[in-house]
């Protein structure tokens, strides 16, 4: 085993979305019109994450995803502006993934997806290097990778050949809508061999059958070494061995669009990681991250100057 690099980069593996993000005042009114303010903006929850990590931290951070060769090279570039290397698969077959983000401009700002996803989901083995960890500390995995069989395959190569160089590998489950379609049972088999598990509440509520977010996450760091529970204006709670070992408060905020605050979380949380934090630190980190996530709108930091 050769072990991870010290001082490493982090690599993300996973969605890179044009995300057309529609803010609306008033409910929506089936039938007829309804009053928007529409923008397009790059998103996916894979490619988000890596935006937030290059932000946070001083440590490259490289982005393996596959897109359509509509909005290649537009995403390389919006990717590259965020501080990432963008190591893009361009699909000739099946365009980008698009989501429509509905927010509603109350004062939750809650958002609902309407999700095409793409290329983002024709990941296989053969997109898969070992030499894609070459100077890599840490490998992060979107959950949207676990729901078609082609890219279920792709993971297991990418946790084996982690393990083999003995790089930690963290994974957030992205959606419980989509979990529900593949089963906990098998999510549960999928993630063996995971290092860090970065559920939402109603992810992690969903993979035990809790309704406590405390005992959802305390269950499944038995399953995963750490659980980082990630709960919005509630903070997050930390497990591992099958108790919660920390409670971290979340950063004020006034929100003016969520999408993305869980991604934000978890690129901060990484990039904390990489620069020496502890688990609790780099919680703290990713509240802070969350909380500048909702104050803007889409689910990316601003570009580097």
């Amino acid at each position: 085993m050769t072990g991870a690099v010290r001082g490493g980069a982090l690599l993300v593996v996973g969605d890179v979305i044009t995300d057309v993000v529609a803010r609306h005042r008033r409910p929506l009114a089936p039938g007829t019109d309804t009053a928007a303010s529409i923008r397009r903006v790059p998103g996916g929850a894979g490619a988000n994450v890596a935006c937030w990590a290059a932000r946070w931290g001083d440590a490259e951070v490289r982005l393996l995803g596959r897109v359509g060769s509509d909005a290649a090279a537009w995403h390389e570039r919006e990717l590259a502006a965020c501080g990432v290397r963008p190591l893009l698969v361009v699909d000739g077959e099946t365009p980008t993934g698009t989501v429509i983000c509905l927010v509603d401009e109350g004062a939750a700002a809650e958002r609902t997806f309407l999700t095409d996803s793409g290329a983002s989901l024709r990941f296989d083995p053969g997109d898969w290097s070992d030499a894609l960890l070459d100077g890599v500390a840490r490998l992060h995995l979107s959950g949207y990778l676990l729901f078609t069989a082609p890219s279920r395959a792709f993971v297991a190569v990418a946790l084996k050949a982690a393990r083999a160089r003995g790089v930690p590998v963290s994974l957030d489950p992205a959606s419980a809508g989509f979990l529900v379609d593949l089963g906990i049972d098998r999510f549960r088999a999928l993630v063996e061999g995971v290092d860090v598990l970065l559920p939402s509440r109603d992810e992690a509520c969903l993979l035990t059958g809790s309704s406590d977010a405390a005992d959802a996450a305390a269950r499944l760091s038995r399953l995963v070494p750490l659980v980082v529970a990630k709960q919005g204006a509630q903070g997050a709670l930390l497990a591992r061995s099958g108790e919660v070992c920390a409670r971290v408060p979340a950063v004020p905020a006034t929100p003016r669009d969520t999408t993305g605050a869980g991604d934000a979380f978890t690129g901060a949380f990484l990039a904390a990681l990489l620069a020496g934090a502890g688990p609790e630190q780099a919680a703290e980190e990713g509240c802070r991250a969350g909380a500048q996530a909702v104050e803007s709108i889409g689910g990316r930091p601003p570009a580097r100057a």
